[in-house]
């Protein structure tokens, strides 16, 4: 009972360290630059309480369920030794966990949304528009994660996939629509969060501690940062059909 106490203690405390630093500059700029009191402080408090319960229980989560799913996931197929199943397994992991995304979901809509006020598409065009932004990146997310699993497994350096992907983002930059641009930056940032990294990352570590020959610190990361590249290849290209 004691070790129980101890150990949810410590979960608690690393969570409000991680928000301090937040805190502390929000009271820097409020008492000290706007030199104003804080609205409804008991609101603040109780928000602040629940933001740390909140990160507690998703750190918990995580633990919990989705790394070892993640891991023993890839641990099982690897040891089938099927590559159509864990080919399959990395697009399908990578399509579904950023087409879920919340963040995502909130960029298409509000892309949709102010492409439709720009006079850009049509007020009946929209939802199309915010679905084919999400499906577009959902895809791109699950080929950088199938590509990412077969870099694993053929150990080919990281560097040469990032360094000649963003060459070829800078190109697409060139040509690209100016209406599509920012948004296809912002997509390479929102699908990399709470859904996907968690169990990418488990994805990675798995399959590279299984593979003979492959360091899990080496080589099982990395997956998120072909995550973060591919999205802005496929909107892009997908401004480019569009607009």
């Amino acid at each position: 009972m004691i070790k129980t106490t101890l150990k949810v203690y410590r979960k608690f405390q690393s969570a409000f360290l991680d928000l301090l630093p937040i805190v502390l500059v929000v009271i820097f700029f409020q008492t000290l630059v706007l030199k104003q009191p804080f609205p409804e402080v008991f609101d603040i408090v109780l928000g602040l309480l629940l933001v740390i319960m909140g990160l507690v229980f998703f750190i918990q989560g995580l633990e919990m369920g989705l790394f070892p799913i993640g891991e023993n996931l890839s641990f099982a197929l690897t040891k089938k030794g099927s590559a159509f199943w864990l080919f399959s397994f990395a697009f399908l992991l990578g399509f579904s966990t950023t087409i879920a995304e919340p963040a995502l979901i909130a960029v298409a809509q509000e892309a949709g949304k102010v492409a439709v006020d720009g006079g850009i598409i049509s007020e009946s065009e929209q939802f199309n528009y915010s679905i084919g932004l999400r499906i577009s990146v959902a895809i791109s997310v699950g080929l950088a994660i199938l590509l990412g699993v077969i870099r694993i497994i053929k150990g080919w350096p990281i560097y040469y996939l990032i360094i000649g992907g963003y060459l070829l983002v800078m190109l697409m930059t060139i040509f690209a629509p100016e209406e599509i641009i920012g948004i296809a930056y912002d997509a390479g940032g929102v699908t990399t969060s709470t859904i996907t990294v968690p169990l990418v990352t488990a994805l990675g570590v798995g399959l590279a501690s299984v593979i003979q020959g492959r360091n899990p610190l080496s080589d099982g990361f990395g997956l998120i940062a072909l995550a973060s590249l591919f999205p802005m290849i496929f909107v892009m290209a997908y401004g480019m059909i569009i607009f």
